[in-house]
Formats: structure tokens, sequence, C-alpha cells
């Protein structure tokens, strides 16, 4: 009795079995040059528009706080797109958050890019929701259509 399917399992269960993979809540996929280079430049364009974004809110502010979010959130779901996975917006938002959150530290000289108004505020929490939401959406895959239609 020993010899059936438990002693199986017990003796798989040992030193010699595989670690199980874990399922991170975002997946680089498989790691080639382009795709590194692909994110590379996401997490470069990322700050640009982190960096340009912190101008437009507080020249124009309704409409340059729209415009900047806007541009934001079409950077980081196109992102997704591109790579066809949750790192493509991951890698833009990242290189948003860091020129965000280094144009919001004053300077020696007291200077400082954001002003304490409502706008910055709102450019700062809102790029970080439609980072989230970006990042947290899943792309998912319509299945083949069919030649026949529906109901017949």
């Amino acid at each position: 009795m020993s010899g059936g399917k438990n002693g199986r399992a017990a003796a798989s269960a040992g030193k010699g079995t595989t670690p199980q993979q874990v399922d991170l809540p975002f997946s680089f996929g498989a790691l080639t040059a382009g795709r590194i280079a692909a994110l590379l430049v996401l997490f470069v364009l990322g700050a640009l528009v982190g960096a340009a974004g912190a101008l437009a809110q507080g020249g124009w502010f309704p409409g340059g706080l729209l415009l900047a979010l806007l541009g934001a959130a079409g950077l980081f779901h196109g992102g997704a797109r591109l790579t066809g996975g949750r790192s493509g917006a991951v890698a833009p938002a990242a290189g948003w958050l860091v020129a965000v959150i280094l144009l919001t530290a004053s300077r020696p000289e007291g200077d400082f890019l954001f002003g304490a108004g409502l706008g910055s505020y709102l450019f700062l929490l809102g790029g970080m929701a439609v980072a989230v939401i970006c990042a947290t959406l899943g792309l998912t895959r319509q299945p083949p259509a069919s030649a026949a239609r529906l109901g017949k």
C-alpha cells in the first residue's frame, strides 16, 4: 500500500522537485535586445512627457492640465499596445514619475517648477492615477472572428 500513488507523491515532494513559477503582476516577456531598447525608449519618452506636462499645466491652467494628462495617458496606453503587455505602460510611467519627482524638488536658490496650486496637485495625482489605470488595464485579446454569423 505504501508504494501506491501516495508514496510517489510523497517522494516527488522531496528535494528533487523544481520550484513553482510565480506569476508577476506584469510580465516583461522574453527579454530580447529589441524589447529592452523599446522599454528604455519608453522610459525616456515618459520623462520627456512628464517635463513637458509640468510646463504645460502651469502655463495654461485648465487646458494645459488636460493636455498634459491626455499626453501621459496616450503614452502609457500606447506603450502597452506597442509592447503587447503591461511592461510597456510601466516603463513610461516610471520615467514620468522620476521626472516629475525631480522637478518638484526645490533648488538651493529657492526656485522650483511646481507652484502650490490646485493645478500642480491635480497633475501629480492625476498622472499617477492615469499611470496606475494604464498599467493595470488588461489588454484583452478578441477571439478570432468566425465566418458564420452569430445566431445561425
